[in-house]
């Protein structure tokens, strides 16, 4: 029962869950390691987990509680957000157990269940869990299969609520994210299912709809009347890293464009939602996926490219192909850029020029929105060779904050003007430092607030919009660009074609 006391609109107290379980399996992996654990800690630290809240590690290794003890602290020391305290790790650490079994293994999870279950008694949690699978997507319905068996996906039986948190990729094409939806909206209850997207728990993400709705200024220039182009790009320094076996299987477009850059898009693009409310805010995306148009020509709208040897920040780099684990002669793309548009009034005739790209210059997230240039220039074109057009770009990482871009006159006797910019970052402007993306999540799974997690509509449309391009580029070699580059030539030639080019990010 919630407090009476106490309601949604309340900012004096922050959000506590009830006494719950987290279930991770997979929890000895890169992604738990890195990422969940220390987002745990932060949370502890923070002050918000309820009393009753235990952590329960699932994985193949034959552990003990102490075992994993030991790694969960190291996780945590190492990616901790927030400063370390050791009383706060003791007390979080003693609410720690660990399962061991293989997601084949019937004893194993009717063992999980029957630990599910003590909580009760031991730890009064009264039936609350939320299962995270931090596991590949091709053991996801092993996992769910099991969970269902056992009962442990039922609210009725557990006499609390269960949730499932599953990360990307969501299937790896239309047809198999719609049969994994179904999958997972039989075991759990729809309304339990978190399909998480950690690009939309950052910080500067979530700050595109407070730029956009509660300010004047913004919004009556964003739309086809002034602005020129979208730019969305995500850059990274770094190769595939330990991934070669997933990578190569999915390439850019299905492990990045499919989920993080449309989901930009769409919250860059939405009307604005009648309330903060979940379901409005996804319906608002949802109506921009489906109105997303893919090149008639993709040869000419799309590029694909695969990195060379190269140089990147003073480093030498190999190219993909000598990467560890890459087959000699993959045709996966490193990199991948697309023009779409959108079918509706606000953004009709308007680009979004979309990349992404793997041993990139830098790393670097970014949207960028480039107005019209003015009608009318009354100024001598030697005066305004240096201006180019208004920008508004969001930063989502690593520099976050946002830039604006305009025309002013230089200090002197002519009347020359030039584009200078205006520069809001997070870090100066606010003393708290922002929570990690998994930190907001993670508490918003505990919560039951679904208002940053993608529905199954919203993933299924997706694959609407990166099908096709697969299809089309099924045969094709990829572009070559050496390492330290910002893609292919023929990414350049793409944007030429209709007199616009890449910012310099």
């Amino acid at each position: 029962m919630g407090n009476p006391l106490r309601t949604a609109q309340d900012r004096r107290l922050p959000r506590i869950p009830e006494p719950c379980a987290l279930v991770i399996f997979g929890v000895t992996g890169d992604l738990s390691r890195k990422k969940l654990i220390p987002a745990v800690y932060d949370l502890a630290n923070r002050g918000l987990l309820p009393p009753g809240f235990v952590v329960l590690g699932f994985a193949r290794r034959d552990w003990g509680d102490g075992d994993f003890e030991s790694l969960a602290y190291e996780a945590a020391k190492k990616g901790a957000r927030t400063p370390w305290r050791e009383d706060v790790w003791q007390r979080l650490a003693s609410q720690f157990q660990f399962v061991p079994g293989s997601f084949d293994d019937d004893a194993a999870f009717d063992s999980l269940a029957e630990t599910l279950d003590d909580l009760r008694e031991r730890n009064g949690i009264p039936g609350n869990a939320a299962f995270y699978f931090s596991i590949p997507p091709a053991a996801f319905p092993l996992v769910l299969n099991q969970l269902a068996r056992t009962g442990m996906a039922d609210n009725a039986k557990s006499g609390g609520w269960r949730r499932v948190v599953v990360e990307k990729p969501f299937g790896n094409d239309l047809q198999t994210a719609i049969s994994l939806n179904q999958l997972v909206d039989e075991v759990f209850t729809p309304g339990d299912v978190y399909r998480i997207d950690h690009y939309l728990g950052k910080e500067t993400v979530q700050n595109i709809l407070a730029l956009r709705f509660a300010n004047s200024l913004f919004e009556p220039v964003w739309n086809s009347k002034y602005v020129d182009s979208v730019q969305i790009t995500m850059a990274e320094d770094v190769g595939i890293g330990t991934r070669a076996a997933f990578y190569d299987a999915s390439g850019a477009a299905r492990d990045v464009l499919q989920n993080h850059l449309l989901q930009l898009l769409a919250l860059v693009a939405m009307e604005e939602p009648t309330s903060f409310d979940p379901d409005d805010v996804r319906a608002e995306k949802l109506k921009v996926l489906k109105a997303i148009a893919i090149p008639k020509d993709i040869s000419q709208g799309s590029v694909r490219g695969q990195y060379l040897p190269g140089w990147v920040a003073g480093e030498r780099a190999v190219g993909y192909l000598e990467e560890k684990n890459i087959p000699a002669d993959s045709t996966t793309e490193t990199y991948a850029a697309v023009r779409l548009g959108i079918q509706n009034r606000r953004w009709a005739e308007v680009p979004f020029y979309v990349r992404v790209g793997k041993r990139m210059p830098r790393r670097v997230t970014e949207i960028a929105i480039l107005f019209k240039k003015a009608p009318h220039l009354p100024f001598d074109p030697a005066d305004v060779e240096m201006l180019g057009h208004n920008q508004l770009v969001i930063r989502v990482q690593p520099d976050e904050g946002v830039v604006l871009k305009y025309g002013s006159k230089v200090p002197g006797t002519t009347m020359e003007v030039r584009d200078i910019a205006m520069d809001f970052q997070y870090g100066e402007a606010f003393t708290e430092s922002s929570p990690e993306a998994y930190e907001r999540l993670v508490l918003d799974v505990l919560v039951g607030d679904r208002t940053l997690f993608p529905d199954a509509a919203e993933i299924e449309q997706s694959w609407q919009v990166i099908d096709p391009l697969e299809a089309a580029w099924a045969g094709t070699k990829p572009e070559p660009y050496r390492a330290g580059e910002w893609g292919p030539r023929a990414s350049d030639e793409m944007l030429a074609r209709e007199g616009r080019a890449w910012r310099r990010a």
